[in-house]
């Protein structure tokens, strides 16, 4: 039982790994997450607080998106990899055909809810709705988040960077998930309680880590789209608890206003250009800061073709946030579920 994702050698050289969060799929994911009870020690402390937000443009999301099963391919085009705007477009101009399908799919009892069969018609303004619904979702719910969100998967896509170095996409393939199995030239994914086979037939494979992607990796159900293996990330169980506001303030005290807004800049990973500009400060100050700041070992900076690019330490994050220095040890995933 299970997926069986079936390469051609011409697949395996097109391997490749989302450069970035796609925030569509965040979105489906984050609101299949926000109806269970799962990762109560990852996802327990932003669930609360997105429950609290929630209002009723939302839900129509949550509608479309039950916590187990199918949820429309739709809801997560290619595009959205282009950026949120690009993603929500798409779903703005699907097709009636390919719309009422997808929505036919779902399980009886949403197929006759009111506004799932208002959508299944076609028009429109419902269309417009749940883009506007998948719009205040992400606005509302997960943009606070995604400084953290980019960390976690900036994280992963690095470890998986070196994988490929030292053994290649083989052991990129076999090192994914503990349910995903490499018997080239097949990838197993041994969950759900579907059995079927994905031919890529030449077309490759997106790997696309997702940070709300939880118990095992998912795929899109329409063979004939672009293939992408979305497959979770590691958590820091603490990304959801608010800054300590009084650890910055003595941060700033002990080493200066600007300096400390030039390492809380960094936590995102920037450019000495994009640092300048955030802190208001000229490109050679910042840069003088930046050295003070790489030589007490707050912040690491690395090459990327012509420019710098500057990130925090995890001796920096620890100061910045009043939270102990050593990262914790990546958990067990945990046990599979039925799909």
């Amino acid at each position: 039982m299970g997926l069986r994702i079936r390469f051609s050698p011409a697949d395996l050289g097109r391997v490749t790994v989302a450069e970035r969060p796609d925030p569509l799929w965040e979105v489906l994911l984050a609101a299949h997450v926000l109806q269970t009870h799962d990762g109560p020690l990852v996802f327990g402390v932003w669930r609360r607080a997105a429950r609290a937000r929630l209002d009723a443009p939302m839900r129509r999301l949550l509608a479309v998106t039950p916590a187990r099963g199918y949820s429309p391919d739709f809801l997560t085009p290619a595009e959205s990899a282009e950026g949120v705007e690009a993603g929500l477009e798409t779903v703005r101009r699907v097709p009636r055909t390919r719309l009422r399908r997808e929505l036919a799919a779902l399980s009886p009892e949403r197929r006759e809810l009111p506004w799932i069969r208002a959508l299944a018609e076609g028009r429109a303004r419902p269309l417009c709705d749940l883009a506007d619904a998948i719009a205040a979702f992400r606005l509302a719910l997960l943009a606070p988040y995604w400084p953290a969100v980019e960390r976690h998967l900036a994280a992963d896509r690095s470890q998986r960077a070196t994988v490929v170095l030292r053994g290649g996409v083989d052991q990129l393939l076999a090192t994914l998930h503990p349910s995903v199995q490499w018997r080239s030239p097949v990838l197993c994914l041994n969950h759900g309680s579907f059995d079927r086979d994905l031919r890529l037939d030449g077309r490759g494979l997106l790997l696309l880590p997702s940070f709300f992607c939880w118990g095992h990796p998912t795929v899109l159900r329409d063979p004939d789209l672009p293939p992408v293996l979305v497959y979770p990330v590691t958590h820091d169980p603490r990304w959801a608890v608010p800054p300590a506001e009084g650890a910055r303030r003595e941060v700033a005290a002990l080493i200066g206003r600007t300096r400390a807004a030039v390492l809380e800049a960094t936590a995102d990973g920037r450019c000495t250009t994009e640092l300048a500009r955030r802190v208001r400060t000229s490109p050679a100050s910042a840069s003088e800061h930046l050295k003070v700041l790489r030589e007490t070992g707050l912040i690491t900076t690395r090459r990327d073709g012509t420019a710098a690019l500057h990130a925090l330490s995890p001796l920096g994050r620890a100061l910045l946030e009043g939270a102990p220095s050593e990262p914790p040890r990546p958990s067990a995933h945990p046990p599979l579920r039925p799909a």
